[in-house]
């Protein structure tokens, strides 16, 4: 079969028609731009904007750098913010974006002078230091056992009497017991009794009675800080040291015992001593020491003297021998109406 010769680009096209047509169009556009030459510039497609000219004004040369030692130090992060910014690129990108750059401390604002300062205030006077007071230790000095005997002279409503008392006191050196029986003519008139413990504060009792026609007690309730009566009369509080009627004779012996020079002349003594039916506190006076004629013989002794305060108190007036270990050796107890009971040495069996 043989082959169709290859058609060249001017076979089959008709040209001269093409060559007419493209003049007549190429015609028309010089008319067009002729008569409207703006009709199609830049400014009139839509969405462009037409040139815009500016003139750029030179930037003024830098200052010279002022001196290191005259540059002003920023005090504020709002002055490091307005200093220009560096538009250099880092050398090393990646690390200066890792590195934290330190923030200045900021620095002390100046002094500023204060006129006429005011003149520092004067300390206050210190008071003088108060001197330590030291504690007074109380001695106690408790007589051994002994049984006393008394001849009892006293009136009694305008009529004189006499009687006899026996005055037993028993220790152990931490138990006592204190008796006092009163009698005529073989028959108990009137019985008194203490019993308790010796201890640091002197003698502390326990149950005090005192019995005649019946018997009356008093307990001393230290758990709970009373002293309370058998004859339902209103209880007491307990204060340290409290004593009955017939045991504050042997603590007072024990006190001047135990430190004579401390209850001399002038001295007082104030304990809280309790009968059947209340607890008042009784405040002795040391006078001094007197010389005393007793049924037993002259006796040396120490007088007490206890005023009574009230109405219906009694005085009570009290001598303690050195020579018996400050037990008591006379005893008087007048009444306000004068009626009294002197209670006086006879003599004396230790135990």
């Amino acid at each position: 079969m043989q082959a169709e010769p290859a058609l060249t680009p001017t076979q089959g096209v008709p040209w001269r028609p093409l060559a007419a047509i493209t003049l007549a169009v190429l015609a028309a556009h010089l008319l067009v731009l002729q008569a409207r030459p703006g009709a199609f510039s830049l400014g009139a497609i839509p969405g462009t904007r037409p040139l815009i000219t500016r003139t750029i004004q030179p930037i003024p040369p830098a200052a010279p750098a002022t001196p290191a030692a005259e540059a002003p130090v920023a005090t504020t992060a709002q002055s490091l913010d307005s200093q220009p910014k560096a538009t250099e690129t880092p050398a090393n990108p990646a690390r200066a974006a890792t590195e934290k750059i330190a923030e200045p401390t900021p620095a002390a604002p100046p002094a500023t002078d204060t006129p006429n300062p005011a003149p520092a205030a004067e300390p206050a006077p210190t008071a003088p230091a108060t001197p330590a007071v030291t504690p007074v230790t109380t001695v106690f000095s408790f007589p051994g056992s002994a049984y006393m005997r008394f001849r009892i002279t006293g009136q009694d409503k305008g009529v004189a009497n006499e009687a006899s008392a026996v005055f037993h006191w028993r220790t152990d050196g931490r138990e006592y017991e204190v008796r006092l029986e009163v009698s005529k003519y073989g028959f108990t008139l009137r019985e008194q009794h203490s019993a308790g413990r010796l201890t640091a504060i002197g003698v502390a009792p326990t149950r005090f009675s005192d019995k005649s026609r019946s018997e009356q007690a008093t307990h001393f309730e230290r758990e709970k800080g009373r002293i309370s009566f058998s004859n339902n009369a209103p209880s007491v509080p307990l204060q340290p040291g409290a004593q009955d009627q017939l045991s504050v004779l042997v603590q007072l012996g024990a006190l001047l015992a135990g430190d004579p020079a401390r209850y001399g002349p002038g001295a007082t003594i104030s304990v809280q001593t309790a009968s059947v039916r209340d607890a008042q506190e009784w405040v002795f006076a040391v006078l001094g020491p007197e010389e005393l004629a007793l049924p037993g013989g002259t006796v040396n002794a120490v007088k007490l003297v206890r005023e009574p305060r009230g109405e219906f108190d009694q005085k009570v007036e009290v001598w303690l021998a050195p020579e018996f270990q400050y037990m008591p050796v006379r005893v008087r107890l007048t009444r306000p109406n004068g009626d009294f009971v002197d209670q006086q040495w006879l003599s004396t069996d230790k135990m």
